[in-house]
């Protein structure tokens, strides 16, 4: 999870709310007690310096936030209640970094000997780093749309943005220069969502994967999530490459030169200092491009 989330912790338990979740039609129909407990990671140092609730999170507010959505809504499953309350919670309330949360069902319909059944889930806001691309038509216009198209998701936060950079091509394709740069996010999408989203925001640039390293309209890459290593058979972070190329660590730079590779052990400048002198071919962006 995300590395940053705050240490500190506001605690409610076993708030007992009367809502209409379940599997079987009696218990949407006539409806059960439901307990929560939660636990917010947020920083309250400044609160308590100052003593100034405006600084914190006001958990009666919370508690009937969570009491108004569980009765507001109707979910089949345990499961989907805890993830789509957490994501509420995370989107309502912006000094919840992460939270865990857990929903009790104490008269779950198990014709056996129980004390209680629950679901609980550990959820955040996650930081990564993604580079930005495109040789293709109006680069900037791509560029700029693809941008906004991440402000415009509603589980993506853009937080910064790089210069954008002028480069040459990379791979051996023959074709035209680069325009560059790279963006910090806060997501509450893990990994794999996170992809679909921006393959989804290139397919709508109608980018093109007919050529290994080719041109294309615009190109969104995963850089870094969190301090995480993750492999499966589409994904791999930090991204494989990353510290072969300038013009990823150049503009990433500019936003984060101390994020620390997981694997290397070095941050964004020292990889990039790795590389030798600034290549002639890297120029900054110029205005109207």
């Amino acid at each position: 999870m995300y590395s940053e989330w705050a240490k500190d912790e506001i605690r409610i338990e076993r708030l007992e709310v009367f809502a209409h979740h379940g599997v079987f039609p009696e218990e949407t129909r006539d409806g059960q007690v439901f307990y929560v407990n939660a636990v917010l990671y947020t920083d309250v140092h400044r609160a308590g310096e100052t003593d100034d609730l405006t600084y914190s999170i006001d958990y009666g507010d919370v508690c009937f936030f969570i009491t108004e959505w569980m009765q507001g809504n109707t979910c089949l499953l345990l499961e989907a209640v805890a993830e789509r309350l957490a994501r509420a919670l995370l989107l309502k309330y912006d000094l919840i970094c992460g939270l865990d949360l857990e929903i009790l069902k104490p008269h779950a319909p198990i014709k056996l000997p129980f004390g209680c059944v629950s679901v609980r889930v550990h959820r955040g806001w996650h930081r990564s780093y993604i580079g930005i691309g495109s040789n293709m038509g109006d680069r900037e216009n791509y560029i700029k749309g693809a941008v906004e198209a991440l402000k415009a998701h509603p589980f993506i936060r853009v937080k910064k943005m790089s210069e954008l950079m002028v480069t040459e091509p990379y791979g051996g394709v023959e074709q035209e220069d680069f325009l560059n740069g790279a963006l910090e996010l806060e997501t509450l999408l893990e990994p794999e969502e996170l992809l679909e989203a921006l393959h989804e925001i290139e397919n709508a640039a109608d980018r093109k994967r007919d050529i290994h390293w080719g041109p294309r309209t615009l190109d969104l890459d995963i850089l870094f999530f969190d301090d995480i290593c993750y492999r499966s058979e589409t994904l791999v972070i930090p991204h494989p490459d990353l510290a072969n190329r300038r013009f990823v660590l150049e503009p990433l730079a500019m936003i984060a030169p101390y994020m620390c590779h997981p694997v290397m052990g070095k941050t964004v400048s020292e990889l990039l200092i790795g590389l030798g002198e600034i290549s002639p071919c890297i120029l900054p962006a110029q205005s109207g491009e």
